[in-house]
């Protein structure tokens, strides 16, 4: 890069020119641009534990969001208002923004862990923007203050030459830099790191960006001691939060939960959530128990010996057994902890799972005896492995969730023509999934939207008194369902062996209540997502309020 000097108005020596000095302020805008990309993603990863991933909670963090950035936009403005203003003080009001966004980020990595239960236990809607406000606001308005800024600067230094100022080549850099922090955090920060980790290391590159631009001025500024200071404190502050990240977060452990004691035995992230194995305290005579915890609900809890201690597992075994006694094959939409693949698979069936995340995968083999050899598992989204679907299966096990619920698009009537599809002459699906008995809307327009493809259905739910959300098992086929046989499994834990018995002699009735005001979901339309959205609002502060805090950091 060519450069020419100035006389420098300090020292009477020589300093850079424009050319080299915008080049500085360049780089620390695209950093900046990346780093609170970078938070804006690992922020929707922090909050999904707490609040959920429901369409009024995006529309709560978006719309916090876009109002940090119009203020920061406005705030960048402001400042830079003057005819008197020097460069050298917008160089240094510039400068000093990444510190100062760096120090609220790490002050909110304190406070989240402890306020967001509270939070989500008042109102999820108005704690996601409390909590989006807490981890996002200041950071953001400060990094998108920077662009006024940057552009006010390129104007006092312009010497009346016309046109934009260089306001668009300030966005072009921001908009890049905010696109190579997306693709930096998914595919090198998230996959390796947690995310509270991940956040703190977002607080430090923008504390180190201040310190750069302390070192080595652009050009001479009015109070280079003070910004060297502040940008020191706040490098040091983030570089010591994240040594001790561990050890911070560590404090909250062992919790109570169930009646046992859980440690944290591994964290497995990836780009679909995080992945918690907790493992109880021991109790007498060594026995303990494996917890698989993602994003906030607890997926399966499985004894020391192997043995699955969750319901739902033994609850989709007996109705694939009960109902295609002779099945030679089946497909399970979703891993897990990969007990009711691996229980198939023991009967001498041919097993397929799907999982689309391979931190599943993985847990499932180092944790809970998932053998490769005997059940074939494809990486890849159940909607896309359906519409790959070469053979029939004689039983399709669907047990897919993400976040609060199965995903809408996995619920569709379009989806349930793949899985038709995918079904042998006979075959059967078997769904596990939840209902709210306080509103039966959302689960009426499940049972409307699969009806339209597989007609006949059976339902069964458990009776547990006092549970409003509760698992409920459907039974589905394109032709008419045989009559179940008799199915005793000797293996169920003595406190799931009653309720399941008396929930497979007694099915329910799809009468007129249970479909009433009932709506066909289509990939194209989808007039139910509201009743949806409201139900998993009301589920997440359930599970929020039952949960110790230390179960949601992520």
């Amino acid at each position: 890069m060519e450069v020419g000097y100035i006389p420098s108005p300090e020292s009477g020596g020589l300093y850079p020119t424009i050319t080299l000095a915008m080049a500085l302020l360049y780089v620390i805008l695209f950093m900046s641009g990346g780093a609170i990309l970078a938070l804006e993603l690992l922020a929707s990863r922090i909050l999904t534990p707490y609040f959920g991933v429901s369409l009024y909670i995006w529309t709560g963090i978006l719309s916090i969001t876009l109002v940090a950035l119009a203020l920061g936009y406005w705030a960048g403005g402001r400042l830079a208002t003057g005819r008197n203003i020097a460069a050298a003080r917008l160089v240094q009001l510039f400068a000093l923004l990444p510190a100062l966004a760096a120090f609220a980020i790490v002050a909110a990595c304190l406070v989240y862990p402890y306020l967001f239960p509270r939070l989500a236990t008042l109102d999820l809607v108005a704690g996601a923007f409390f909590a989006c406000m807490a981890l996002l606001f200041i950071p953001l308005v400060a990094a998108s203050a920077m662009n006024p800024l940057l552009i006010a600067i390129l104007l006092a230094r312009a010497d009346g030459r016309a046109g934009d100022a260089g306001a668009g080549r300030v966005f072009f850099v921001s908009t890049l830099g905010s696109v190579a922090g997306v693709l930096v955090t998914a595919f090198g920060l998230i996959p390796y790191t947690s995310n509270f980790s991940a956040t703190l290391a977002v607080a430090l590159v923008l504390a180190l960006l201040s310190l750069i631009a302390a070192v080595r001025p652009p050009m001479p500024l009015p109070a280079r001691g003070k910004l060297g200071i502040a940008a020191t404190a706040a490098t040091l502050t983030a570089v010591l939060m994240l040594l001790l990240a561990d050890s911070y977060i560590g404090r909250m452990w062992p919790a109570n939960f169930g009646g046992r004691t859980w440690q944290m035995e591994a964290r497995l992230s990836s780009l679909f959530g995080t992945v918690k194995i907790l493992r109880s305290l021991p109790e007498e005579g060594g026995r303990y128990a494996r917890l698989y915890f993602q994003d906030g609900l607890v997926q399966n809890t499985v004894a020391s010996d192997g043995r699955s201690l969750s319901f739902y597992t033994y609850a989709l075994e007996s109705l694939a057994r009960a109902y295609n006694p002779q099945a030679r094959s089946a497909l399970v939409l979703g891993l897990g902890a990969g007990i009711v693949p691996m229980r198939l698979a023991s009967q001498g069936l041919a097993v397929e799972a799907v999982e689309i995340d391979p931190s599943s995968l993985a847990a499932a083999i180092r944790f809970f005896g998932f053998d490769t050899t005997r059940v074939r598992v494809h990486l890849a989204d159940a909607r896309t492995q359906l519409k790959r679907c070469t053979r029939g299966h004689d039983v399709v096990i669907v047990d897919l969730f993400h976040g609060d619920g199965t995903p809408d698009y996995l619920i569709t009537r379009d989806f349930f023509g793949d899985l038709k599809r995918c079904l042998a002459p006979g075959g059967i699906a078997v769904f596990n999934t939840f209902a709210d008995l306080e509103r039966p809307a959302p689960y009426a327009h499940l049972l409307a939207t699969l009806r339209a493809e597989l007609p006949y259905i059976a339902l069964y739910r458990p009776d547990w008194p006092g549970a409003l959300h509760i698992n409920s098992f459907i039974v589905a086929g394109a032709n008419a369902l045989p009559d179940p046989v008799d199915i005793k499994l000797d293996y169920v834990p003595p406190q799931h062996a009653e309720s399941l018995g008396a929930m497979l002699a007694q099915p329910r009735v799809l009468d007129r209540g249970l479909l009433k005001d009932g709506e066909i979901v289509t990939d194209a339309r989808n007039r139910a997502v509201h009743d949806i959205a409201h139900s998993q609002m009301i589920y997440r502060r359930a599970v929020v309020e039952a949960l110790p805090a230390a179960f949601l950091v992520n």
